[in-house]
């Protein structure tokens, strides 16, 4: 079953907004590592584009799967959490996880986003665990811009 991408910008505004994150209406989402950093952040209104904290664009969200524009499946955005092949956390948005997140600095201008490359097939998705993968928000991004 393929979603729209206006029922994408409606799915990810109802996870902010009933994980009680003060993001009505919000135009970017920010993404957190396993630290509580602030790494990266999805651009609603250009496509879903995610873009890390000093603006390269590296991948963008389709259905509830991450790919870089390269084409490379990154994993999946599901319940507010961006979880790896191997069905570890890699990061997430405020209010999903109980824990203290560090103040965002301003961003970086924005950079071009580059051609999206054909996709490669997305994995069969793994059971989701309770860890911290062993590869942090950023590399696991950056694998789509190379």
């Amino acid at each position: 079953m393929k979603i729209g991408l206006s029922s994408i910008k409606f799915i990810i505004i109802l996870i902010c907004y009933f994980s009680i994150v003060p993001v009505a209406f919000a135009e970017e989402i920010t993404f957190f590592d396993k630290s509580g950093t602030p790494c990266a952040y999805v651009d609603i209104e250009d496509e879903l584009t995610i873009y890390l904290w000093g603006g390269e664009p590296v991948a963008y969200l389709e259905d509830d799967s991450i790919y870089g524009f390269n084409g490379k499946h990154l994993g999946w955005f599901t319940q507010g959490i961006i979880w790896d092949h191997e069905g570890y956390a890699v990061g997430f948005i405020e209010g999903t996880i109980q824990m203290f997140t560090k103040f965002e600095p301003y961003k970086s201008y924005k950079r071009f986003k580059p051609f999206k490359s054909f996709k490669e097939f997305s994995p069969f998705k793994p059971f989701f665990t309770d860890r911290w993968s062993r590869n942090s928000l950023i590399i696991t991004l950056k694998l789509g811009s190379k």
